[in-house]
């Protein structure tokens, strides 16, 4: 099998094909509270999120000279555009339930506001290298390891492997750019330490919210919760080793090439292509 390499991605954004239940189910993921508010935390986070990383890479765009990564930019906003718009849906079924989904997103906008001002566009740029690894590496574990939407309600999983199919596909489109007008590992590995502190507080904030208003927010609930996350075989505790690989001199998101787990989930999806 031939190496793959920038020049062999095709990079196209999908509608995504199942209208999301309207009410939303309040626990969609196996009836559980804890689980089902991870992912709707994420998912809190993406829309101003994934703006963010489409401006940070539209920065540099008049300075890439290689048509294939311009082509695969191109590819990158729009899928980041679409998944924008199907989690700014999603963030209203859920204050549509009665979660405070604007006091959540306040922090969020408030930081990339002062980001924009303070911060230069090389370090913006490399803080949304270090969250594409994030989503790309958890992206990988639910496409590659069922059981963690096996008990999810079916147009939720349709949702999620979408979006994860989207994320594993163009998760070298930031670092590419990156290492084109920049190239700065230090700066990388210091945003991705910053950008881990923020991820980690902002979903944690988001579930206890949500558990808090369900009624939910109880030891027994919430020492679950952290077994699934960081026990033995956890979600984030699996994620260890790959998370790490980022800090490495040498690393390229491709190194963890997870090609063949992406042609065969991309063939549930490619009637929805955007030509």
């Amino acid at each position: 099998m031939r190496p793959l390499t920038p020049d062999t991605l095709d990079i196209r954004p999908r509608r995504l094909d199942v209208s999301l239940p309207d009410p939303l189910q309040r626990w969609w993921l196996g009836n559980d509270p804890f689980r089902s508010h991870f992912f709707n935390s994420m998912s809190v986070l993406f829309p101003d999120g994934e703006q963010f990383f489409i401006d940070s890479v539209r920065h540099f765009r008049d300075q890439v000279s290689d048509p294939e990564l311009q082509q695969q930019i191109r590819g990158f906003i729009g899928q980041e555009a679409h998944h924008s718009r199907e989690h700014i849906e999603f963030n209203q079924r859920l204050s549509d339930l009665g979660y405070d989904i604007g006091k959540l997103e306040r922090p969020v906008k408030r930081r990339i506001r002062y980001v924009n001002k303070h911060f230069t566009p090389q370090r913006r740029l490399a803080a949304t290298v270090a969250m594409e690894h994030f989503t790309a590496i958890m992206a990988d574990a639910v496409l590659r390891e069922p059981q963690w939407l096996a008990d999810a309600t079916p147009e939720m999983r349709r949702l999620w492997r979408w979006h994860a199919l989207e994320e594993t596909e163009h998760k070298s489109v930031a670092f590419d750019v990156y290492m084109q007008v920049c190239g700065d590992r230090r700066l990388l590995r210091r945003a991705m330490r910053q950008s881990t502190f923020f991820f980690l507080r902002d979903v944690t904030i988001g579930t206890l919210h949500m558990l808090r208003r369900d009624g939910q927010l109880t030891p027994a609930v919430w020492w679950r919760g952290m077994r699934w996350l960081w026990g033995r075989d956890g979600f984030f505790r699996r994620l260890l080793g790959v998370y790490r690989d980022f800090y490495r001199d040498d690393f390229h998101p491709w190194q963890h090439d997870n090609r063949a787990l992406m042609e065969e989930v991309a063939g549930e999806y490619t009637a929805t292509l955007v030509r």
